[in-house]
Parts: structure tokens; C-alpha cells; sequence
């Protein structure tokens, strides 16, 4: 049977982490290795960590350099021939790990497998359903997202691609999978794996200016690699857009609507097509420059209440 290790960083987050804990232990493939690598929390995710320490494969508690140090670490004590880490704000959805597994033997050369992933609140319920499709490697240097929640990997692809860059804390894994697919086939499943937080604390929400900022470090970063530069060269101003339409919708999160809106023109210049397919950005900063911001909040609030309703008559 296939070992399957999972990582979880984890650091003050004892609101969520024992729905995350849970969500594994509780999978219903039963050779998962899980490991949980918290920096050093004050807040009482030490008791939870210790509540289901047994059966943990191994866990630590101790100060690191920030996620990316400690999914490496975690990822240096696991076994597992498919690899994954799930954040202590996010969960699996039942029977994710064994769906996994099992794309993984239909297409025996894949390096990374992923699926679909919900966007929750604090209280569990859901914002928004992100579906994805079939991506390659020149649409991920073209900065096309995969949730993270919902990706696995071949820990042979993991270990060639040499694990997460420390230096880089918002892009980390997006950069982590264009190295990972340069060295073979990736994979879209469309059923719905993971839940993602969306929360005050959390980075998508208290640091939205770094994820465009590190978006632009990815693409220097690709432009000087070899192995990356002529792959990038044939889309470069396909790529270039994509960094900044990830500007544009980071800088609308952290409620910069003037510097959103210059982004997202300048991608419409730089590549009129990638600016356009996320013609929501233009629609949402636009209003809240003038001052109807508002609006989009009860689009938004509706379409929540819809999602949620039609997931309550589904179970």
C-alpha cells in the first residue's frame, strides 16, 4: 500500500488546527504518515498537538524562519512515495487522500496531482468553490494558480526539485510547482479535495501586498534559470501580465483599489487576453473607487448565501 506523508505547518493557529488534525487522521486511506511542525505557538496549539501526538509519525515544537523552513523540515522526516502539506487553517474533504492515491496509479507518470478546493470562512462555511483545469508548465510561469490544499506529489519530483525556496513566504508553492513540472506530467482532477481558509490572520488576507511583490521575484527568478528562460521567452508577455493581474487582485484584497486598478491596466496593455479573463478585477475596483465597494460586498455576501444553501440540499 502506497505511504502517503503529510505535513502540517502550524503556528498560533489553535482556532483551526484541530479541524485540520482531524481532517487526516480521519481520511479513510489508512497508510498516511502525518507529521506536524508548529513554530513554537503560544496560544494552546501545543495541548492539541499533544492530544493526538500518538498518533502523529512525528511532530516538533520549536522557533523556525517561517513556513517554507518548516514544511522542509517536516518534509526531511517522511517516507512517503506521494508527498503533501495542509495548512493548520485548511482541511481535507473525506476521502481526499485515497482519491489521490489512486489518480496517482492511473497516470503512472505524474509528478504532481491536483484537485478543485472550496474557500471557507472561519466558521466552516463556503465563500467561494474554485475549479480549475489542465494546466502546463508555460501556464504556471504564466502565473495560472492551483490551490494549494488540493496538490500532492511524487516525492521523487519533490526531492529533484530540492524543496520550497525560504526565501519566498506567499509564492512559495506556486514557484515550488513550476519547479516540480519541469520534470514531468501534471495532472487536473476535477472533484473537489480541500477547503481553504479565508481569515483575518491568514496570509491571503494579513499580507496581500507581498503575494504580487513575490509574484514579480518568481518571474526574474524563471527568467534566469536555463532550464526555464526559453519556456518563458515564448510567453513573456503573457507571463508578465499574469504577475501583474496577481498584483491587481492582492492589491484589491489589502484595499488598495487606485494601485489595483494600475495593474490590472497594465496587464490589459502587456497582454490583453490575461487582463480580460479576470474582468471581475477591473469591475471590483472600479466601484470601489468610487466609493461603491459595497456592492461588490453583497454580490459577494449573496453569492455565498447561494453556495451554501445549494450545499445544504446536496447533503
Amino acid at each position: 500500500m502506497t505511504l502517503v506523508s503529510i505535513i502540517t505547518p502550524s503556528f498560533n493557529q489553535s482556532s483551526f488546527l484541530e479541524r485540520t488534525i482531524r481532517s487526516v487522521l480521519e481520511q479513510d486511506y489508512r497508510s498516511i504518515e502525518y507529521l506536524v511542525v508548529d513554530g513554537a505557538s503560544t496560544d494552546g496549539s501545543l495541548d492539541i498537538i499533544q492530544k493526538y501526538a500518538p498518533r502523529l509519525a512525528w511532530w516538533t515544537s520549536e522557533k523556525d524562519n517561517g513556513q517554507s523552513e518548516a514544511i522542509n523540515k517536516g518534509f526531511a522526516h517522511t517516507q512517503g512515495e506521494i508527498v503533501a502539506w495542509l495548512n493548520s487553517d485548511d482541511y481535507y474533504l473525506p476521502g481526499t487522500v485515497s482519491a489521490a492515491v489512486d489518480q496517482f496509479k492511473r497516470h503512472p507518470r505524474a509528478v504532481l496531482i491536483y484537485g478543485n478546493m472550496l474557500a471557507v470562512d472561519e466558521n466552516d462555511r463556503t465563500i467561494n468553490i474554485l475549479k480549475y483545469h489542465q494546466l502546463s508548465l508555460t501556464d504556471l510561469l504564466c502565473f495560472q494558480i492551483i490551490g494549494q490544499p488540493a496538490v500532492f506529489m511524487r516525492r521523487s519530483a519533490l526531492e529533484k526539485a530540492g524543496g520550497l525556496d525560504v526565501t519566498l513566504h506567499c509564492m512559495l508553492d506556486h514557484q515550488l510547482w513550476i519547479r516540480i513540472a519541469e520534470q514531468g506530467e501534471i495532472v487536473h482532477v476535477n472533484e473537489t479535495w480541500a477547503a481553504a481558509r479565508y481569515h483575518a490572520g491568514a496570509k491571503n488576507r494579513a499580507q496581500p501586498a507581498e503575494f504580487g511583490r513575490e509574484a514579480f521575484r518568481v518571474l526574474d527568478w524563471a527568467s534566469k534559470e536555463p532550464s526555464l528562460a526559453p519556456v518563458l521567452a515564448h510567453s513573456r508577455s503573457r507571463a508578465h501580465a499574469g504577475a501583474q493581474r496577481v498584483n491587481a487582485r492582492y492589491l484589491l484584497d489589502s484595499g488598495q483599489p487606485v494601485p489595483a486598478l494600475k495593474a490590472w491596466m497594465r496587464a490589459l496593455i502587456i497582454h490583453p487576453p490575461t487582463a480580460l479573463a479576470r474582468l471581475n478585477l477591473l469591475g471590483s475596483s472600479l466601484l470601489d473607487v468610487i466609493g461603491l465597494g459595497q456592492l461588490r460586498k453583497l454580490f459577494l455576501q449573496r453569492r455565498r448565501e447561494r453556495l451554501n444553501k445549494a450545499i445544504v440540499k446536496e447533503s
